[in-house]
């Protein structure tokens, strides 16, 4: 297969549950050849791809990733073999998905490529909490953040993004959650600003955690189960209520986690 004919296709999987993909990135799914998937997307979603080849090239903190100079030749070798590729990314490729890495070199090498949008798992934790990120008389603007900074890359200011907006939502954040909040704090936002972290958006296990920015201080990985899981910031969170089925209170956290060391 010549590099003119293999096409890659940058495809979002979505938040986690597999009926929240596209129809376009279902149907490329069908008919890939092959798909370089990301450690967030759900086996179901990946299950769609029922006659490709499936490559594992996910980067998760803390635990072995594949490096991002290995995925784009992967990328170039596998189009110049095959018709049809997907790169399958969590979320939304083009939102903290590293796409533009990936379309460059992909542009270098001569080789064809498209991207098909996916739900950002933002508007699915907005929809799990049933509450707006632009709640009107609240909220007249979101910011999207992440604190991460990847090898090479200068730090953004990423303080006075948060302490600009209504309502922020940081990615790839919540194992800092405790740093996170003395720096917001430490940068003049109000201790009682409300925090919800919502793990695995989307999912039948998704939890959150309510509470404000000076008790997020006491929040750690312990709080949460190892799933995907996003700081949202603003008050708009003032309207979740208790009524979420899934919902864990910070201070039962906390006086589990007081339990446990006592033990």
């Amino acid at each position: 297969m010549s590099a003119q004919t293999g096409v890659v296709h940058l495809v979002g999987a979505g938040p986690g549950a597999a009926d929240l993909i596209t129809v376009r990135a279902a149907r490329l799914l069908a008919q890939a050849d092959i798909v370089f998937y990301d450690a967030l997307v759900h086996p179901e979603t990946l299950a769609l791809a029922i006659r490709a080849e499936k490559v594992a090239v996910g980067k998760r903190c803390g635990k072995h990733s594949t490096q991002q100079r290995f995925i784009n030749k992967r990328l170039i070798d596998a189009a110049r073999k095959h018709a049809l590729v997907v790169r399958l990314k969590g979320g939304d490729p083009m939102l903290f998905g590293r796409a533009q890495e990936e379309l460059d070199a992909l542009k270098a090498a001569g080789i064809r490529c498209e991207v098909v949008p996916g739900v950002t798992a933002a508007l699915a934790a907005s929809a799990d909490l049933k509450t707006s990120l632009t709640r009107r008389g609240v909220s007249r603007n979101v910011t999207f953040v992440t604190p991460r900074v990847g090898e090479g890359e200068d730090a953004s200011d990423w303080i006075a993004s948060v302490r600009n907006a209504d309502t922020t939502v940081m990615y790839m954040a919540a194992g800092q959650a405790a740093a996170i909040a003395v720096k917001l704090l430490a940068n003049g936002l109000p201790s009682d600003m409300p925090v919800a972290i919502v793990e695995n958006a989307s999912l039948p296990n998704m939890t959150v955690v309510r509470t404000t920015l000076n008790e997020m201080r006491s929040v750690t990985d312990r709080t949460l189960h190892g799933g995907p899981a996003l700081l949202m910031i603003g008050r708009v969170f003032n309207a979740v209520t208790n009524e979420d089925t899934n919902r864990i209170d910070v201070d039962v956290v906390r006086e589990v986690l007081t339990a446990s060391r006592c033990a």
